[in-house]
C-alpha cells in the first residue's frame, strides 16, 4: 500500500475516533476537569453515552499507540471515574499476545543462539501483554529464574507513524485555537513521543534498571530487578523474576494481616532519594509497576520511563516540596516562579494568590484523598491560565506524587504523605549535604576556590587603579539602545514622509492654476501626477501606522 493511503486511513480512523466523543460527556467532563473548569458547573456521572468496555474496545481498534495512551489514562484518577479508570487499567494486561513462534524468532535472531540452548525451560503462555511488548517466564541455564520481555515486531514504526499523524494534527491544533496554544499542544505530543521512544530501547531500560538497583541498594525492603545483560538487546530484556502480587490487586485479608505503613515510609524515603540525591527517578510508579512480593516488599518494575533532574533542579524541587510539606501557599508560589517563563501577558499577582489558596484548601489531606500529585497538576493549569510556563519537571513530579498517591492510599489509606515528606526531608538532606561533602565531590569547589585566590590580588588590583585614576565605568543594560534609537528614527521618517506628502499636495494645488497643454481628465498632468502619488503614498503610509506598527 502507498503512504497516501496510509497516512489517510490514520487521519480516518483519528477523525472517527474524535467524532465519537468529541460531543459526548465523558469527552466534555474529561476536558473541563483537565483544563480545571471544574467550578462546580461539571456534573460528574457515571451514565455517559460510551460505556467503558466500548471506550477501550476503540482504543484498542486504534492501535498500539492509542492504547499505550489509554494505559497512561488509567493512571489519572483527577480526571476519569472509576469505572474507565479500571476498564482502560486492562489494558494493561489485557492485550493480544502475540504467538510463541514470533517470541521464539525475535529471541534467536537477537540474541543470537536458539532459544533452547540459551533457557533451560521457556513458558510459552505469556505472564503479561501489553502494547509494546509481553513478559515470559523463563529459566536460565544456571537454574535461576527470569522474566524475559519480548517487543512487538513492527511497534515502533507503528508508534512513529501514528506520532507523525498526532504531531500534525496537533501543530494544526495550536495555529488555529487558543486552548491549544495555551496548554502547548505540540510540546505535550513531544513529550510523549520522548517518552515512548525511550520505552522502545530495551537496553536504555536495562541501564536503567541497574542504575536505581544500585541507587537503592540501601533500602533493604525495596526491591528492582536486576537484568541479564548476556540475554538482552534492543528488542528483548531478560531480568530476575519476582514473585509479587499488584498493589491494587491486594485481599482485604492480606492487608488486615500485615502492617505495610512501615513499608509506605520506606517507599516515600526512596522516592525522596530518587528525587532530591541522585535526580534519577523511576517516572511511571502506577500500580501496575508496584508489586508486593511474597516477602512484603515493594518490588519496583518496568523502568522504561525514568525521569533527569539537574541538580539546580533538584534544589528547587526539594525547595518546593518543603513548601507544600509546610502548607506554606506564597513560598510555592514563589519557588514555582523561580522556575517558571512568564510571558508578557503573565498575571502574576492572580497565580500567587489561586497558589496560596490551592495550599490552604489542601490541607489535613489523607492518602485516600490522592491530593498530593492532583495539587501540582493543578498548579500547572493555574500557571497556564495566567500565562506562565511552568518547568516541565513540576508536571513530572505531579504525575509521580499521583502515582504514588494511588499506591499509598491502597497500603495505608490514612497515611499522610505531607506530613512524611516533612519528615523524612531533614534525612535526605543530610545525606545529600554528606555526600556532597565527600573528597570527590570537594575537588570542583577546591579548584574554583584555588582559581580564585590566583586572581584576586590582580583583579584588586584594576578595580583600585581604575578607581584612582576615575577610570571606573559600571555598564548596566537596562535599555535596548538599538530599541531605541530604530524607534526614533521611525519617527522621524514618518514625519518627514508625511511633510514631503503635504508639500506635494500643495505644489499640485498650485500648479493647477498653471496652463498646460499635457493634462489628465482635463485638469493640468503635472499636477494629477502629483496629486495620485501623494495620495498613494498617503494610503501606504496610513496602512503601515494602522496595521503593521508595533
Amino acid at each position: 500500500m502507498s503512504v497516501i493511503p496510509d497516512h489517510l486511513l490514520r487521519y480516518q480512523r483519528f477523525i472517527g475516533f474524535m467524532l465519537k466523543y468529541w460531543n459526548s460527556d465523558l469527552f466534555r467532563d474529561t476536558a473541563a476537569t483537565a483544563l480545571d473548569q471544574d467550578n462546580g458547573e461539571v456534573n460528574r456521572t457515571e451514565n455517559y453515552d460510551q460505556t467503558p468496555e466500548e471506550l477501550v474496545e476503540d482504543l484498542k481498534k486504534m492501535g498500539p499507540t492509542y492504547i499505550k495512551m489509554g494505559q497512561l489514562l488509567s493512571t489519572r484518577p483527577d480526571l476519569l471515574p472509576d469505572a474507565y479508570l479500571k476498564a482502560l487499567a486492562t489494558l494493561q494486561d489485557d492485550v493480544p499476545p502475540i504467538t510463541y513462534e514470533e517470541v521464539r524468532e525475535i529471541i534467536e535472531e537477537e540474541i543470537g543462539t536458539r532459544i533452547s540452548k540459551a533457557f533451560n525451560s521457556f513458558d510459552e503462555i505469556p505472564l503479561a501483554c501489553a502494547s509494546i511488548g509481553q513478559v515470559h517466564k523463563a529459566t536460565l541455564r544456571s537454574g535461576k529464574p527470569v522474566a524475559v520481555k519480548i517487543q512487538r515486531p513492527g511497534i515502533r514504526k507503528q508508534f512513529l507513524e501514528d506520532l507523525d499523524t498526532l504531531k500534525e494534527l496537533a501543530g494544526f491544533a495550536v495555529k488555529h485555537t487558543k486552548v491549544a496554544r495555551k496548554y502547548a499542544f505540540d510540546e505535550v505530543l513531544e513529550e510523549l513521543r520522548y517518552i515512548l521512544l525511550q520505552e522502545l530501547d530495551y537496553v536504555k531500560e536495562a541501564q536503567n534498571l541497574a542504575t536505581l538497583g544500585h541507587n537503592l541498594r540501601e533500602f533493604k525492603n525495596i526491591i528492582v530487578p536486576q537484568p541479564i545483560l548476556d540475554y538482552s538487546t534492543s528488542k528483548v530484556l531478560t531480568m530476575e523474576y519476582i514473585k509479587g502480587t499488584k498493589i491494587t490487586s491486594l485481599s482485604p485479608l492480606k492487608k488486615l494481616e500485615n502492617n505495610l505503613s512501615g513499608l509506605v515510609d520506606e517507599l516515600i524515603d526512596a522516592y525522596l532519594k530518587q528525587l532530591i540525591t541522585d535526580g534519577f527517578v523511576h517516572a511511571d510508579p502506577h500500580p501496575g509497576n508496584v508489586h508486593l512480593t511474597d516477602q512484603n516488599k515493594i518490588a519496583l518494575i518496568d523502568l522504561g520511563m525514568v525521569a533527569r533532574f539537574t541538580p539546580h533542579m533538584q534544589e528547587k524541587l526539594l525547595e518546593l516540596l518543603i513548601a507544600l510539606s509546610q502548607n506554606d501557599g506564597e513560598a510555592t508560589a514563589g519557588v514555582l516562579l523561580d522556575i517558571s517563563e512568564p510571558t508578557e501577558e503573565a498575571n502574576l499577582k492572580t497565580f500567587k494568590k489561586t497558589i496560596n489558596h490551592l495550599v490552604m484548601d489542601s490541607q489535613n489531606t489523607v492518602a485516600k484523598e490522592m491530593h498530593t500529585g492532583r495539587l501540582l497538576i493543578q498548579m500547572n493549569r493555574v500557571a497556564a491560565e495566567n500565562g506562565i510556563h511552568i518547568s516541565v519537571e513540576v508536571n513530572i513530579l505531579g504525575k509521580i506524587l499521583l502515582n504514588i498517591d494511588q499506591i499509598i492510599a491502597v497500603l495505608d489509606p490514612e497515611f499522610d504523605l505531607r506530613k512524611a515528606i516533612r519528615e523524612n526531608v531533614n534525612k535526605v538532606m543530610r545525606s545529600k549535604m554528606y555526600d556532597e561533602l565527600k573528597p570527590e565531590n570537594m575537588f570542583a569547589t577546591a579548584l574554583q576556590t584555588k582559581n580564585l585566590a590566583e586572581n584576586l590580588p590582580d583583579r584588586l588590583n584594576k578595580i583600585s587603579e581604575n578607581l584612582a585614576e576615575n577610570k571606573f565605568r559600571i555598564k548596566i543594560d537596562a535599555i535596548d539602545e538599538k530599541r531605541w534609537t530604530d524607534g526614533f528614527q521611525k519617527v522621524a521618517n514618518r514625519i518627514t514622509l508625511g511633510l514631503i506628502i503635504a508639500a506635494m499636495i500643495i505644489g499640485a494645488s498650485m500648479l493647477m492654476s498653471v496652463p498646460s497643454e499635457f493634462t489628465i481628465f482635463g485638469y493640468p498632468g503635472l499636477a494629477m501626477i502629483f496629486f495620485l502619488i501623494a495620495a498613494v503614498g498617503g494610503i501606504i503610509l496610513s496602512y503601515t501606522i494602522i496595521f503593521e506598527d508595533e
